[in-house]
């Protein structure tokens, strides 16, 4: 855990705004709930808010699990994962999680090192 204070909605609105493709920013917690951000405004879910609530405790076990590994491989610093409908991406921030999902055609490889720019500003 560090010792850096964030802020989470800033964090989430900056994200947002970083590319058109970025439809969601939200901060999960270690228990799967969502914290702060959410849709950017005017994009609808392509998921019902059950599934949401499902997709993050989800996410929350899998950092959760990944961190077993730290010692051996180092800490992640982003998982990214691209489906069919959307490119989601996490990122551990202490004990929570940046969880952002765009189009599925958004620049991979340019958009987790802009939003790490981000988290560590």
């Amino acid at each position: 855990m560090s010792d850096k204070i964030y802020d989470f909605n800033q964090i989430c609105d900056k994200v947002k705004n970083l590319d058109s493709k970025i439809r969601f920013a939200g901060i999960i917690n270690e228990r799967g709930r969502l914290t702060s951000g959410g849709m950017k405004e005017g994009i609808k879910s392509l998921e019902s808010e059950r599934y949401d609530e499902m997709l993050f405790m989800e996410l929350a076990l899998r950092v959760k699990m990944r961190r077993e590994f730290d010692s051996q491989l180092g800490k992640v610093e982003f998982s990214m994962s691209k489906r069919g409908r959307t490119l989601a991406m996490s990122f551990p921030i202490d004990e929570d999680t940046l969880y952002v999902y765009a189009e599925p055609d958004a620049d991979y490889k340019e958009l987790p090192t802009k939003i790490i720019k981000i988290i560590k500003a």
